[in-house]
């Protein structure tokens, strides 16, 4: 009988074996799951006190955390952001540029804790010098960082349906338009701590930009690529400072492929580009394009010479030209020779066409013919061919 008896007794004990190891597995996953929600807060303090300390402070009105048993879940409410000494222009003493947005989810899975990815809910509306500046849109926006909690390896932003409006007094006035925007950037293979190289890549898809320049108000795409080295180290730090360490070290910015397509207007750029002792870009990019006649008379030069020439427009368009003396120099033609001055605004546009394709070399681009030449950036003015056409403020 005994021996009947013990076979039903180990598997009795079996039975109540299991749902005790079940509870206690159950109980060491909660504790666990509960410790590491701890250790969140713990970790995003810390990151905020580093990014304070470069001039990036960021707050939230209201932070909590969920997510269980397999997810940590961190949602803030009411988030702003504050930048201070983040441009060449501004100093600790000024309003800081501000950033406001109705809430943000961070979200990391148990079984990839080095794995974070966020999604922003608009809107969110900049302000500076304590007014709105800019009110930012958007269906979706999500980023993602690996290798945390140490140096990220790589992090990833994207949006879809993006819009940026520039505020004139109570109105939005749009100002940038895209389909969508994505910007990634990873550590590259040959990079080592103590040199460390970044591989960027920004894309835009349905792009459109107002107020600008006329040739970014129809709808481009661009596909970007470009490595940048010269860090010390990836820690927190205020962009001026990070731009002179930059400088200082000898480090470039390789651009080594950038697309930009407009309708038939296509351009290709490969190039180098470093920073002076005064902030300023400089060094040489070498593009293709096709179309260049398409891009002179979508800037719309031959209407404007029909008009007349404001100084405002020359200013976007040919910085350092005087509009009196365009004017001047039109209405003399026609006071020597009645309607020579017009017949010469009339055909401007014509060449115009004819002085930008004897820029550079002929070229094939896409199967179209197409011109190569050198874009240079001569402290901070950028060259096309012998024409200056813009002044980029100095990094720092």
């Amino acid at each position: 009988m005994s021996d009947i008896l013990q076979p039903r007794r180990r598997r009795l004990g079996l039975l109540f074996f299991m749902p005790a190891v079940v509870v206690v597995i159950s109980l060491a996953w909660t504790g666990f799951w509960f410790y590491a929600a701890s250790r969140v807060d713990e970790n995003v303090d810390l990151w905020r006190a580093r990014e304070a300390a470069a001039g990036r402070s960021y707050d939230c009105a209201n932070r909590s955390i969920a997510g269980f048993p397999f997810r940590l879940e961190v949602r803030c409410d009411g988030v702003s952001v504050s930048l201070q000494s983040q441009t060449a222009t501004q100093s600790v003493t000024q309003i800081p540029v501000t950033a406001k947005l109705s809430e943000m989810l961070v979200v990391a899975q148990i079984y990839t804790p080095g794995l974070l990815i966020a999604e922003f809910k608009a809107p969110a509306i900049i302000s500076r010098q304590g007014q709105p500046w800019m009110a930012m849109g958007w269906t979706t926006a999500r980023s993602s960082i690996t290798g945390l909690p140490g140096t990220p390896d790589s992090a990833d932003l994207a949006f879809d349906d993006l819009t940026l409006d520039r505020f004139a007094g109570s109105v939005q006035a749009p100002t940038v338009r895209a389909k969508r925007i994505v910007l990634n950037g990873r550590i590259a293979a040959n990079a080592t701590p103590e040199k460390p190289v970044i591989e960027t890549a920004l894309r835009i898809t349905g792009g459109t930009v107002s107020d600008v320049h006329p040739l970014l108000a129809a709808p481009f795409d661009a596909d970007i690529r470009a490595t940048v080295s010269g860090f010390h180290d990836l820690s927190p730090k205020p962009w001026p400072q990070r731009f002179r360490e930059i400088q200082a070290a000898g480090g470039r910015l390789e651009i080594t492929q950038s697309r930009v397509q407009q309708g038939d207007i296509v351009s290709l750029a490969t190039g180098s580009l470093g920073l002076t002792a005064a902030g300023n870009l400089d060094g040489e990019l070498q593009m293709t394009v096709t179309g260049l006649d398409k891009a002179v008379n979508a800037l719309g030069i031959d209407k404007l010479l029909e008009l007349g020439v404001s100084q405002e427009a020359l200013d976007r368009l040919a910085p350092g030209v005087r509009a009196k003396d365009v004017n001047n120099i039109l209405g003399a033609l026609d006071r020597a020779i009645p309607g020579l001055g017009n017949f010469a605004r009339k055909n401007a546009g014509a060449g115009l066409v004819a002085g930008v394709n004897a820029i550079g070399t002929a070229a094939t681009l896409d199967g179209k013919p197409a011109r190569a030449f050198p874009l240079k950036f001569v402290d901070g003015a950028v060259f096309f061919g012998p024409l200056k056409v813009a002044q980029i403020p100095p990094l720092f």
